[in-house]
């Protein structure tokens, strides 16, 4: 048996509460970082999933967020898949990540739609987990509209199917999902949307069972989630108290039997 630990985070570019970024300085930005490493180092989890992360954007200091962490927080190996991107003197890209003390394998990035400003995606990859195989898929999904949420997890369980008929055999344990879903648990929308899709794969649990997550001071909602499947034991499940995001974020401790 071997444990794997997940934090899935939603850190906002790196504003902190602040409501917009680019009213920073790349040295602030930077320092508050250093904060959000903090944070992940006192989780100590295998693999971090972070939504909305810059990789050179002009309002996020213009510097690369992925590394900075990863160098901070301790960790081996890092993988950015990039869901919006700009040119010009106003320069963007951002996106999801990974962190992980293991080796990442088969990384693949996927926008919903054109990289526009704002576009939402998910980022894929493989750990490899003490001679295991595990996939993972992190997403950010619209926040705006429940039907382009739903069609977003839509793509996201065609795009599951596809890699399961590809590698499956390569896998110890079905896919495990997590990420920002901009929506509740208990919502007729794009989370149980997509717990009823993978059950193509078998039975699901759907973490942390209770807490809210957004907004990080006084959260009144849950948004952020890790769909696990039956074959992997659940140990914990938590949201974790921080105000160093708008979005708390969400740590499980998993054995893979």
């Amino acid at each position: 048996m071997a444990r794997l630990r997940i934090v899935t985070y939603n850190i906002a570019h790196g504003r902190g509460l602040r409501p917009i970024q680019g009213l920073q300085s790349r040295r602030s930005m930077q320092a508050h970082l250093r904060r959000l490493a903090a944070l992940l180092r006192t989780l100590d989890a295998d693999v971090v999933a972070l939504q909305e992360i810059d990789e050179h954007s002009r309002w996020a200091g213009n510097f690369d967020q992925v590394a900075y962490l990863q160098e901070h927080a301790g960790y081996a190996h890092s993988l950015f898949g990039r869901t919006t991107r700009r040119e010009g003197i106003f320069n963007l890209s951002y996106g999801n990540a990974f962190l992980s003390r293991h080796k990442l394998l088969e990384g693949e990035a996927v926008a919903f739609g054109r990289k526009q400003v704002g576009e939402k995606g998910f980022l894929f990859a493989e750990v490899m987990l003490a001679g295991r195989t595990v996939p993972l898929l992190n997403l950010h999904l619209n926040y705006r509209s429940r039907t382009a949420r739903l069609d977003q997890v839509g793509q996201v369980f065609r795009y599951l199917e596809e890699k399961h008929n590809a590698r499956a055999p390569f896998w110890s344990v079905p896919p495990l999902v997590c990420g920002d879903f901009n929506t509740s648990r208990h919502a007729s929308d794009a989370t149980t949307g997509l717990l009823n899709e993978l059950k193509y794969f078998g039975a699901y649990t759907l973490l942390p069972a209770g807490g809210k997550t957004f907004p990080s001071p006084f959260p009144t909602r849950a948004l952020d989630f890790v769909m696990v499947p039956a074959a992997v034991r659940v140990e914990s499940a938590e949201v974790i108290r921080s105000w160093l995001s708008d979005h708390r974020p969400v740590r499980v401790e998993l054995t893979l039997r």
